[in-house]
């Protein structure tokens, strides 16, 4: 009896001993501090854990949880943060690139311009002026001469040769002395020099866009700044723009003008450049600025309501800053990478053969042409053995 009480006892105090061991490991399983600890893999993986893995991940998936959700909206807004970050070099200067309070011409900062400068300034003021104080003061000498005072008696003269001739040939001389210059100028303005980048500029009601199809055909989207927005960032009233068109300085810009809507113009006077932008036509002009800096221009065709609210603001650059510019809207400096061409015959290595080919195509063709002759004489040898 004592034996048996004796089993009975070690197997009670065995059984305790088991039980206080499971509930042991229980809440041990179960505490934060192990869950951290294991690995998510590992516990996920368990095949004999017991427990499902939303359970699991249930006390440990939110921490991680919350960091994950927390960065990729970071990361997602410091990327259009970064990608909308136009950069803009310069600020207006008062002195050039917009109307001011002289009577003159804008400063020209174009080749064209300094020609029309001095078309201007040297041929045409100076004639315009001599005209207007002589007739001035034919007017004065007639009213002072030929008054009813002076002349009672009026003359009878209806003819005089020699007036008929002067007055006859002095406008012609006048119009080949303006004629030949100005004629001069406008050649030069419509025969365009081989460009160095291409800006298609459209005109829409009413802001314009720029596209840049020699820099991966990306297009800038150009409108009127609010007039808080000229005073905060220093530009003149309704001539302010959130995006620029930007080119750089010392190139030669070729501009195609068109318009989705009605007839526009596209006008920087500091450029001496003025092309209208007429829906279904494309027209063409050209500048080349050596001066970097910002230049300002409007619309110059009456093109509706808001005709005077679609200013041009054209940034010129330095060429490091030009194509920081066109990196940060996502495009390619010409030249810098040209993608594969759709065109077969491009691709083809027959007319682009590779460089590390050590044979041109042709020697491929005659090895192919040889084993097929060679095969050709292969056929008659054989021929004799199977009639033997």
């Amino acid at each position: 009896m004592k034996s048996v009480k004796t089993m009975l006892m070690a197997a009670g105090f065995a059984a305790l001993a088991l039980t206080a061991s499971v509930s042991a490991q229980g809440p041990a399983s179960s505490s934060p501090s192990s869950i951290v600890s294991a690995s998510p893999t590992s516990t996920a993986t368990a095949p004999g854990s017991g427990q499902s893995p939303q359970v699991v991940t249930s006390a440990t998936a939110p921490a991680p949880a919350a960091a994950s959700s927390a960065t990729p909206p970071a990361a997602a807004a410091a990327a259009p943060a970064a990608k909308a970050t136009i950069p803009q070099f310069y600020q207006s200067d008062p002195s050039v690139g917009q109307p001011s309070d002289r009577i003159a011409l804008q400063p020209q900062v174009t080749e064209l311009g300094h020609r029309a400068e001095f078309f201007h300034n040297v041929i045409l003021m100076p004639i315009i002026v001599i005209i207007s104080v002589f007739v001035l003061l034919l007017l004065l000498w007639v009213v002072v001469r030929y008054n009813r005072r002076a002349n009672p008696v009026p003359s009878r003269t209806s003819h005089n040769t020699t007036i008929e001739i002067i007055w006859t040939v002095a406008p012609v001389l006048i119009l080949l002395a303006i004629a030949v210059p100005s004629i001069k100028l406008l050649a030069a303005q419509y025969a365009s020099p081989k460009p160095d980048i291409t800006v298609k500029v459209i005109g829409h009601q009413w802001y314009w866009s720029y596209q840049y199809p020699d820099n991966g055909d990306f297009e800038v989207v150009s409108n009127i700044l609010t007039e808080d927005q000229d005073k905060a960032k220093g530009e003149p009233r309704q001539l302010g723009v959130d995006n620029r068109m930007v080119v750089p300085a010392g190139a030669v810009v070729k501009i195609i003008t068109t318009s989705d809507d009605v007839i526009h113009s596209f006008a920087v006077p500091a450029f001496w450049i003025k092309m209208d932008a007429v829906p279904g036509r494309l027209n063409e002009t050209w500048f080349k600025v050596d001066r970097p800096g910002l230049y300002y221009g409007q619309c110059s065709e009456l093109c509706g309501a808001r005709h005077g609210y679609m200013p041009i603001a054209v940034e010129v650059v330095t060429k490091p800053q030009f194509a920081q510019w066109i990196a940060a809207n996502g495009g390619t400096l010409r030249g810098a990478a040209k993608p594969a061409s759709s065109d077969a015959t491009a691709n083809s290595p027959i007319s682009n053969p590779p460089a590390t080919t050590a044979a041109p195509t042709p020697m491929a063709g005659a090895a192919t042409i040889t084993t097929e002759n060679a095969t050709a004489q292969a056929k008659p040898a054989a021929q004799p053995a199977t009639t033997n």
